[in-house]
């Protein structure tokens, strides 16, 4: 597959979210930003006008972008993995087991147990579990909980490093230069 092509399919993911967040109406503390708000111009208090929701949009659309890159660049990518009604993580390739994450903002004891308790599962299974975390502002108990869980913890760059020795493929600099390019406008 060619650059043009995947190109092509993240855009369509991007224009996706781009129309879901058109018109709705958008509270965070910090006055951080990262490359995927930049593409689509969200700016700090725009998030803080409605926190939860974009999270979750901003998550969500991380986590299409990252296993569109893996799924049309590596010929061993696998889907999710389903462990009873859990998914302990979104893809999978070669000995790798991988869950992205936009930001980890959540420190409920249910959701730090299946931190703890997944990457043993998922090592048990063979697999190297890898949590890619496009944000450095994540919540440092559930960062703790992952690592003791024996996840590797990539944030920010270290994630785009990790996708772009993998894949060939240098998303950052993808992300980076559609800065804008998908505005949000209100």
């Amino acid at each position: 597959m060619n650059d043009t092509t995947l190109g092509a399919k993240l855009s369509d993911i991007i224009i996706r979210y781009q129309n879901s967040f058109v018109g709705k109406s958008y509270n965070d503390e910090n006055q951080d930003h990262d490359v995927l708000m930049d593409v689509f111009g969200l700016t700090p208090e725009i998030k803080r006008e409605n926190r939860q929701y974009w999270g979750r949009e901003l998550g969500m659309c991380w986590q299409l972008i990252v296993a569109c890159v893996f799924e049309n660049l590596r010929q061993d990518y696998g889907p999710a993995l389903r462990i009873g009604g859990d998914e302990p993580c979104d893809f999978t390739f070669g000995r790798f087991a991988v869950d992205t994450k936009y930001r980890v903002g959540s420190g409920d004891s249910g959701t730090l147990k299946k931190f703890r308790s997944y990457g043993p599962l998922l090592r048990e299974m063979g697999h190297e579990p890898v949590f890619l975390i496009l944000r450095t502002d994540n919540l440092p108990a559930a960062i703790t909980a992952c690592r003791a869980g024996t996840w590797q913890v990539l944030t920010a760059m270290e994630s785009f490093q990790f996708i772009e020795v993998h894949t060939g493929f240098d998303l950052y600099y993808f992300l980076s230069q559609i800065g804008g390019d998908y505005q949000v406008e209100r």
